[in-house]
């Protein structure tokens, strides 16, 4: 599809989507509850459909009607037998997560996803599940999807230390130790996403956190809640980025998630200079309204604790620095290889063709700014945040026409994205 170019001025206020992360985990928890969850504002991206799909497929019943998901739970003893393989599309917080849940079933499943999934590593998840009694293998040694898996009802209880800061994994490893007979112990590489912490003690369960240490004394009962999520700031991350570098431009975003292990693009932004506001906050939900404005930015340097606060929002990062003075570096983002394309290396030729200077390297990238960018054909591979930020990226080409190939990607996490786009062109 062609895209929009040369902007002079974004201006208006919008609702980004449900927080993908917590969508998915309130489907899961809701079907692992018993009673009855209502889920509000839930995203109703390709992601999170195919694990609500999942769960129907293992015996949950779910509606959604009237703009709310409703969820009869089960219980963690309530999961049935699927009768076919459960596709996970493209996520691989789905397969990642649901083989944590499976760990405690006595049944045997395959699990699968597309060609994009199909190449991603569950080495990360399959070794840890395999130490407490779960049967799991994928394809050659790093396991890729399909998946096999056969899980137990006497699941040992694990101690264990994450070899790379992933909120996936230790996600897995919360919901097998629920259902394991006695204590486990999950210690991170680095702080990750607190989503299946904060919404575990939501549903009624009890864990404790010391630092990068997690407890969790299983097994457990989780009750049905009602949750209320808010809005995506990975999706308002992209809004964030073009109020800062479009002409003219302000940029208000309603209702985001601000949850602080989310927030390292809010800190990148201030770092740089940019005109950043919040306002309306709720400690309850942990959102607020964020407001942006053109701005002069300077270059920066990300790394260490910082990258597992903002991993997903690397890639329009990335653009970002495009636009600001001098040399940014990321670096310790070695996890942007193994998401839905190696975003390193996507990033870095999807923005090269458009003008900027990016030099990949092992573990992140260096960005010279500021650079003028021009027209140029873009494909997301499948991915969606490469997708949306080569759409933000076309809003500042003033020469030429930008061309992007595979754009329905972008559905699998903002089905509104154009639309959106078109409220800001307009305001």
């Amino acid at each position: 599809m062609k895209l929009k170019t040369n902007i002079d001025h974004l201006n208006g206020s919008i609702r980004v989507p449900g927080d993908k992360s917590i969508s998915h985990r309130s489907i899961i928890f809701g079907s692992l509850a018993e009673g009855e969850t209502k889920v509000y504002d839930i995203l109703r991206g390709e992601d999170v459909l195919s694990t609500m799909q999942v769960f129907r497929d293992l015996g949950v019943e779910i509606e959604d009607k009237d703009g709310a998901v409703t969820i009869q739970g089960v219980g963690l003893d309530g999961l049935k037998a699927p009768q076919k393989a459960l596709d996970m599309g493209n996520s691989g917080t789905s397969i990642r997560l649901i083989s944590g849940v499976l760990a405690g079933t006595d049944f045997e499943v395959e699990m699968f996803g597309d060609d994009s999934l199909s190449k991603r590593p569950m080495d990360r998840v399959t070794l840890p599940l395999k130490k407490m009694g779960v049967s799991i293998s994928g394809q050659t040694e790093r396991d890729l999807p399909p998946l096999h898996l056969k899980g137990t009802k006497n699941l040992k209880p694990i101690h264990y230390e994450l070899p790379i800061a992933s909120a996936q994994v230790k996600s897995a490893l919360i919901f097998a130790a629920l259902q394991a007979h006695g204590q486990s112990i999950i210690i991170e590489k680095e702080c990750t996403r607190n989503h299946t912490e904060d919404m575990l003690r939501q549903f009624g369960g009890d864990l404790s956190v010391d630092g990068k240490k997690i407890t969790v004394q299983g097994p457990q009962k989780l009750s049905g809640q009602t949750v209320v999520v808010p809005g995506d700031i990975s999706s308002a991350a992209f809004w964030l980025v073009a109020g800062l570098i479009v002409p003219n431009s302000r940029v208000v975003l309603k209702n985001v998630g601000i949850n602080e292990t989310r927030t390292g693009i809010i800190d990148v932004i201030r770092a740089m200079g940019g005109k950043l506001e919040i306002t309306d906050m709720d400690p309850i939900a942990k959102s607020a309204t964020l407001t942006v404005e053109t701005s002069e930015l300077n270059r920066i340097e990300i790394g260490g604790a910082l990258i597992p606060r903002l991993i997903d929002e690397l890639p329009i990062i990335a653009l970002l620095a495009t636009q600001a003075q001098g040399q940014t570096v990321i670096k310790d983002a070695e996890e942007l290889k193994v998401k839905e394309t190696d975003r390193i290396q996507v990033v870095a030729d999807a923005l090269n063709s458009m003008g900027a200077t990016i030099t990949p390297t092992a573990d992140g990238m260096i960005i010279k700014g500021k650079s003028v960018l021009h027209g140029a054909r873009v494909n997301t591979f499948g991915d969606h945040r490469i997708g949306m930020m080569t759409a933000i990226a076309a809003l500042l080409v003033a020469d030429g026409e930008v061309e992007l190939d595979r754009a329905e990607a972008i559905n699998t996490s903002y089905p509104s994205f154009f639309d959106d786009l078109e409220t800001l062109i307009h305001g």
